[in-house]
Formats: C-alpha cells, structure tokens, sequence
C-alpha cells in the first residue's frame, strides 16, 4: 500500500522486489496462524487499533522477537521488544 502510495520508492517492480526478498536467506515469511490472530486481539495495555500494526506486534510476540521499526507507536508501546 505504501507502493501503490508513493509513500517508498523501490528500485525495481513490487513484484520483482517481493520475489527478491522471498529468496534471501536472511527474511522469513511467517503466516498469520490463530494464535497470532488471538494474540492481536488480545494486546494487553493501550495499542492503537490498525489492524496491521497489531499483526505485526502480536507476530512479534507470539515468535518473541524484536521489531525493528521507526513506527512511534510500536515503539513508544511497552509491551512488545522494538528497536531501531
């Protein structure tokens, strides 16, 4: 979306970028499964309420990983591990 936005720009196509992450062996892909999905829903303390934001919190969560971001909001939240 922030493509389609020209909010970022990319070097090449979408498609041509996507498919070059897909190969690098440093980026994993992770499916939303239901314990994410619980997890977004249950967020404990105040989380704003983009859907997106609280998949990749609770995604975070769930694998107990580090976000690295320059979100505010992500960031200035407590209860997830975020750096950048």
């Amino acid at each position: 979306m922030l493509f389609e936005r020209n909010r970022i720009e990319l070097s090449t196509t979408f498609d041509a970028w996507l498919a070059e992450l897909e190969n690098n062996a440093f980026v994993e892909f992770i499916p939303v499964d239901n314990r994410i999905a619980v997890e977004a829903n249950r967020l404990p303390g105040d989380f704003h309420r983009d859907p997106a934001d609280r998949l990749i919190v609770a995604t975070a969560r769930v694998l107990d990983v580090p976000l690295i971001t320059a979100d505010t909001k992500i960031l200035d939240y407590k209860h997830v591990q975020a750096v950048w």
